[in-house]
């Protein structure tokens, strides 16, 4: 009775060890995120690497810990990729602006968010997106999350012919991924429980001796955040700047975030007969409080992350996952060595296992209703081949209401996906 209060646990559905063990595996899957961001954010002078990886982690724990008690779903929130590039290459080495001004577009974003859930004009958003396109964005996600754990494996690599191309998979990090694909593979089609955690811990094991799995020690006490803490600057928050800025961090946090309950919780059958996504509005709020919290501690924008689906694939159903990840978050600021120590090859099966899952939903999309799979096939393979889940739902819709409104189904079009379409096409014109 406490768990279903305090996280909407259903003992119908899931059970403490199946949510243990998918809250572990989304951590797992996600946790490359504190080596990544503090990695990147060094390139910005006054952002040292120790205090950045502590904001990182402590923002993840927040976010996680709203999600879990006020969303009850079982999602993990970190700083997000994507947002955290435009933060430091594009606002900041490429504007020319300080990390202070950046922190204060984050901050205006997180307020803003959580005025337009009060205001339901997120949700309003959520629902006004058509259902074979809401199938469309489950579908992409799945082949984005294969395509982000194929790279990050070092299976597929840029190529300046190609743009992509094949690795030598013949040895190191590549090999090692592959080898994890197998094992995790073949212990998910035995319906091995907890098959996606064990194909990670196996994997990594594995790279130990060719010196991929890199130890790097255990304990480490977390470094103070006091040079990233609160440093705003408040005297240009009404230049023009600052609005593009804060509107490029609103639309990709936004549709980046709405793609990915909506295709997580389809996969798990958490949606009602229409569609539609139980508590996202809450789920929205947590989100809104994980990003302001995120830029008061010195972090860029913190979102629900689209390797949540990790764990709802090993049957995560309520806020108790999301809470497992809180904990994960907090025992690596202080074991933070040890959780680095694990390769990106080694997650590289689950995310790739996971989109393979997600896929499944094509099959609820009419491809013989051109107006209905032309936008639907435009926002799945736009998703992988620009990496961004928001760039796929925009084209996705923009093709949806131009094609139906050209073809006369006007009836199909509701004045919000009129609006949507617009504002999608002057972000592509003037962001």
């Amino acid at each position: 009775m406490m768990l279903k209060k305090l996280f909407g646990f259903n003992p119908e559905q899931t059970t403490v060890k199946t949510e243990i063990v998918a809250g572990v595996t989304t951590f797992l899957t996600m946790s490359y995120i504190l080596a990544v961001n503090p990695a990147m954010f060094s390139a910005l002078d006054g952002m040292p690497g120790g205090a950045v990886f502590t904001s990182t982690a402590l923002a993840a724990i927040i976010g996680c810990l709203a999600m879990a008690f006020i969303g009850k779903l079982p999602f993990g929130l970190a700083p997000g990729m994507g947002l955290n590039a435009f933060f430091v290459y594009s606002v900041c080495l490429g504007m020319g602006y300080s990390w202070q001004f950046a922190l204060t577009a984050v901050l205006i974003e997180g307020v803003l968010f959580i005025i337009l859930t009060l205001t339901n004009v997120r949700e309003a958003f959520v629902n006004a997106i058509p259902m074979h396109l809401r199938n469309a964005i489950g579908a992409g996600i799945g082949l984005f999350i294969a395509f982000i754990g194929l790279h990050s494996g070092g299976i597929i690599v840029a190529d300046p012919a190609t743009l992509v191309t094949l690795a030598d998979i013949t040895s190191g990090q590549a090999l090692l991924a592959l080898i994890g694909i197998v094992i995790t593979g073949i212990l998910y089609a035995k319906r091995v429980p907890a098959a996606i955690l064990l194909g990670i811990i196996i994997t990594m094991l594995i790279g130990i001796p060719g010196g991929i799995t890199e130890f790097k020690g255990v304990l480490s006490a977390p470094q103070s955040i006091k040079p990233i803490f609160c440093q705003f600057q408040f005297d240009q928050i009404f230049s023009i700047d600052m609005l593009v800025v804060v509107f490029t961090f609103l639309f990709i946090d936004l549709f980046d975030t709405i793609g990915t309950l909506i295709g997580v919780c389809s996969k798990a059958n958490m949606v009602d007969k229409d569609g539609n996504i139980y508590r996202v509005k809450h789920a929205f709020m947590a989100d809104s409080i994980a990003t302001t919290a995120g830029a008061v501690l010195g972090t860029s924008t913190t979102t629900t992350y689209v390797e949540s689906a990790a764990g709802v694939a090993e049957g995560g159903r309520s806020g108790l996952t999301a809470f497992v990840v809180a904990v994960c978050f907090a025992v690596s600021l202080f074991f933070s060595p040890l959780f680095l120590s694990i390769p990106a090859a080694a997650t590289t099966a689950a995310l790739v296992i996971v989109g393979m899952l997600m896929l499944e939903s094509v099959r609820k999309i009419p491809f013989n209703d051109y107006c209905e799979s032309i936008p639907a096939f435009i926002c799945i393979i736009i998703m992988p081949l620009t990496y961004s889940i928001s760039n796929g739902i925009m084209l996705g819709m923009i093709s949806y209401v131009v094609l139906n409104m050209l073809c006369g189904k006007l009836y199909k079009i509701t004045p919000t996906m009129y609006v949507l379409a617009v504002l999608f096409i002057l972000k592509f014109i003037f962001i």
